[in-house]
């Protein structure tokens, strides 16, 4: 009995310990995603309005359309890892959004989809498996992903910045 009873007690503690692990770990992407939708609306603010269409080199994006990429994206990832219903007409607001303020809204909305799916998640989809044909994930890893695409491209717009002389924000890290 007192091996059984010790037995419980341990089952019970490793079930708690993974259960607030989970949990920090669903808090501390929240944090991380929070910071990192300010962190863009910085460059987004950084960039004169009147140069979203400037393009860093004749074969790229312009800014505009990198900022639509990274939200679009941003939305897709997440959504194979949140299950939420990715947005009607993405596409179309990915070729239509002309103006600085459509941009921003898109791109804003974008990361509020990403952070309201993720608080929505219960942590034990975490280790699920998610995706469609050959890319399959655990819904945590297609968290991770999309995180770094939106990090990777918004690195890309450091350079749209510079080019027009403007510094960009400094690192935001915390």
């Amino acid at each position: 009995m007192k091996k059984l009873l010790s037995l419980v007690t341990v089952i019970m503690l490793v079930s708690t310990a993974q259960s607030q692990l989970a949990d920090s770990l669903k808090a501390y992407l929240i944090k991380d995603w929070e910071r990192a939708k300010l962190y863009t609306k910085e460059y987004l603010d950084a960039m004169p309005k009147d140069k979203y269409d400037f393009r860093a080199q004749d074969s790229v994006r312009t800014f505009a359309q990198q900022m639509l990429h990274l939200a679009q994206a941003t939305v897709g990832l997440s959504a194979n890892a949140t299950g939420k219903q990715r947005w009607t007409g993405q596409l179309e607001a990915r070729q239509t959004a002309q103006s600085a303020d459509s941009v921003v809204y898109y791109v804003m909305a974008s990361y509020d989809f990403a952070i309201e799916g993720i608080k929505s998640m219960n942590t034990s989809q975490f280790l699920e498996r998610a995706g469609t044909g050959r890319f399959q994930e655990t819904k945590l890893g297609w968290l991770l992903k999309a995180f770094e695409h939106q990090t990777h491209h918004r690195g890309q717009a450091t350079i749209y910045i510079r080019l027009l002389g403007i510094k960009p924000p400094n690192e935001k890290l915390f």
